[in-house]
């Protein structure tokens, strides 16, 4: 929820909280850990006549992240969206056509079904001690 708050521009904890309803320690304990794994940065800000406070900013990291939370919406909107339609849709910014997630393999093939990819060794994989 904090990091789809984050992507549709809310970046200040108090308007994360309102919206989210989190209790302020575990947002906090969200936020923080967000930011020690580099998903997100922190960047001071100041109202007039107010203390300093931060907003969290995505960072490259956290922008890798977006085709996890189109493809979530996409599955959600599928499956748990009411009989009018899903409350949100995923729209390219320029034509308005929605946008979808779609598997494509390093050979250029499109629009990868499920059963159509396997789990295959990586360069970093390990044999497990027998």
């Amino acid at each position: 929820m904090v990091l789809r708050d984050i992507f549709a521009g809310i970046r200040r904890f108090d308007d994360m909280r309102e919206r989210t309803g989190i209790s302020r320690q575990v947002l906090a304990n969200r936020l923080a850990m967000l930011v020690e794994h580099g998903v997100l940065r922190r960047e001071p800000y100041r109202e007039p006549g107010a203390r300093v406070r931060h907003e969290y900013r995505l960072t490259e990291k956290g922008l890798d992240l977006y085709p996890l939370l189109v493809a979530l919406s996409e599955w959600g909107n599928r499956y748990l969206a009411d009989p009018e339609g899903p409350p949100v849709a995923m729209v390219h910014r320029d034509c308005g056509g929605e946008v979808s997630p779609v598997m494509r393999c390093s050979h250029g093939h499109d629009a990868l079904k499920p059963r159509e990819v396997a789990s295959a060794p990586g360069p970093g994989a390990r044999r497990r001690p027998s």
